[in-house]
């Protein structure tokens, strides 16, 4: 099966790294003109997970009949405050297009999440809500603030477990290879998890995306497909150079790359079929970290197939262990 496959990934490798680097450049210029913008002041958009606010939590009252509701519909309802309410209209007041909706217990509890609120504010949304979706139990309804210290302390979380993770990939890749494979396979990550990001700063810039915790995960687990994708075609390009030790490295890797590229294709392929059930039919809650995983296991299968490889082909054939 993989015979019909005759990959030339060292002639072409100049085109390999004018799509990377081309991507990389572009995920750069993005995150540099979301950390300019006046409105994000960030690489990325960060969510009220990392920057704090206000949460509204309304319970419904009906009992097991509640109606569904839509986030749309609420957020929209929220935003049109801006233009309907006095504590709303200052230059200054919250962006209100920041909310995040969740409807919990089949539509029996709304929970609202927005930037930082004022007593009078918040008490405008909370009549809004009820006078669109009500009614609610007023004893229930709850209105806390959560602080950017807990946000701050969420992001460093956040990064220190991005750098633990790359920490025991390069230890890992380090014993089970020599430290060329191990440089590239992090240098392989560091373009995915760019792109990665590259992506949500765009789409924050364009769109007010923001990036919350679930984006961390996402990053962590596009971090092990990818590396787990580039372990195996290094693995297979050592076995070629055990194996046919008369052909030159370049083209040891071209067949090793040929070996595994179905095997990897069909690997992206069945992982992307649940992701893209997700982003349809996952609501919006899941909506992002789908997305963020989708463009990590393109980015990462890019990467493993093609440019370690490529990268690798233009080292020197010695020291295999």
């Amino acid at each position: 099966m993989n015979s019909n496959f005759n990959v030339q990934l060292y002639k072409n490798r100049k085109l390999v790294w004018f799509v990377s680097f081309s991507l990389c450049l572009i995920s750069i210029i993005g995150m540099l003109i979301s950390l300019k913008s006046t409105s994000i002041k960030a690489p990325l958009n960060l969510g009220l997970d990392y920057t704090g606010g206000t949460q509204i939590t309304l319970e419904r009252r009906c009992n097991d009949d509640c109606v569904s509701l839509n986030t749309s519909e609420i957020s929209n309802n929220i935003i049109s405050l801006k233009n309907q309410d006095k504590n709303f209209s200052s230059n200054t007041s919250p962006n209100l297009t920041r909310s995040q909706i969740q409807l919990l217990d089949n539509s029996k509890l709304i929970s609202i999440r927005l930037p930082f609120l004022s007593a009078a504010q918040s008490d405008s949304v909370v009549f809004e809500v009820d006078k669109s979706f009500g009614p609610f139990y007023k004893e229930n309804t709850s209105v806390e603030i959560i602080g950017p210290s807990l946000g701050k302390q969420l992001l460093k979380s956040s990064l220190v477990s991005l750098f633990f993770a790359f920490l025991g990939i390069a230890l890992y890749i380090n014993f089970r290879y020599d430290r060329r494979y191990s440089f590239l396979a992090l240098f392989a990550l560091f373009h995915d998890i760019l792109i990665v990001c590259g992506v949500f700063a765009w789409l924050g810039y364009l769109f007010n995306v923001e990036v919350d915790s679930l984006f961390a995960v996402s990053l962590l687990t596009i971090a092990g497909y990818s590396v787990n994708n580039t372990v195996v075609v290094f693995d297979r390009i050592r076995e070629k150079s055990l194996i046919e030790d008369k052909l030159s490295f370049k083209y040891q890797i071209d067949k090793a790359v040929s070996a595994t590229l179905t095997r990897t294709l069909y690997t992206s392929l069945t992982t992307l079929l649940p992701l893209i059930c997700i982003l349809i039919w996952g609501g919006s809650t899941l909506y992002w970290f789908a997305f963020a995983l989708v463009i990590g296991v393109i980015a990462g299968s890019w990467s493993s197939i093609a440019l370690a490889p490529s990268l690798l082909s233009i080292t020197s054939n010695k020291d295999f262990d």
